[in-house]
């Protein structure tokens, strides 16, 4: 039964189905980025929740050609060192395509706010909320833009003191995400890593415990992906 502050139905499938057929994208087409998609996808980020309503996120557009090509060199070192760090799995994780900075329309950093430690409201037992709260803008922006039919990739390969130094961000704030946008000629069927059989998604019921920590449930969790290291 459809509760009375429930959108309409049309309005209620729109919702998920941005948030089933959301995608990590690495592959651009290359067009032109409409400037108002764009400031309509920073708007919705910055109407994400956050702990203490403190907004931690800061968002900065790289335009220049050239910090552009830094950042996808140093994206490309890291991704060696992890290479090196996944034994058997080396040649399989540097065939995967993880990042499309040199392909995509806009590339921005989000990083953190600096002077984050006046911000105690949620985070006293809790410092690493003001991460989860930038998150949710970040998927905010994530579902917006594929509703724009966009594509939005969320980068993680990188050291961020390197992004700091190239990007002249204080030395407080924290650079947690290099997002590639853009227009792509299609979206993936399912998660890239799940097409090319690096993992599959788990079981939910694993993943749902109830009154307290089910060590059964847990140890099938991790089971799923050890299988899933296995393949």
């Amino acid at each position: 039964m459809s509760q009375p502050l429930a959108f309409t139905e049309a309005m209620r499938e729109s919702v998920y189905k941005a948030i089933f057929e959301r995608r990590d994208m690495r592959h651009f087409n290359g067009q032109p980025m409409d400037e108002a998609i764009m400031q309509r996808l920073f708007t919705v980020a910055h109407a994400a929740p956050s702990v203490g309503f403190m907004q931690p996120w800061r968002f900065i557009r790289v335009q220049k050609p050239e910090l552009r090509q830094q950042l996808h060199q140093l994206v490309q070192q890291e991704t060696l060192t992890t290479a090196e760090q996944l034994g058997e799995k080396k040649q399989a994780f540097l065939q995967l395509k993880v990042q499309g900075i040199l392909d995509c329309s806009e590339v921005v950093v989000v990083t953190l706010m600096d002077k984050r430690e006046q911000h105690v409201f949620g985070r006293r037992t809790l410092p690493e909320m003001d991460v989860a709260s930038a998150a949710c803008a970040i998927q905010n922006m994530w579902l917006a833009a594929r509703a724009e039919g966009i594509g939005l990739g969320w980068v993680s390969l990188f050291e961020p003191q390197q992004v700091s130094e190239l990007l002249q961000i204080p030395e407080q704030a924290t650079a947690i995400a290099i997002l590639c946008i853009g227009p792509v000629d299609e979206f993936y069927q399912q998660p890239m890593l799940q097409q090319e059989q690096w993992a599959q998604r788990g079981d939910l019921n694993h993943y749902i415990m109830n009154n307290g920590w089910d060590e059964q449930k847990a140890q099938q969790a991790q089971q799923q992906w050890g299988d899933n290291e296995r393949n």
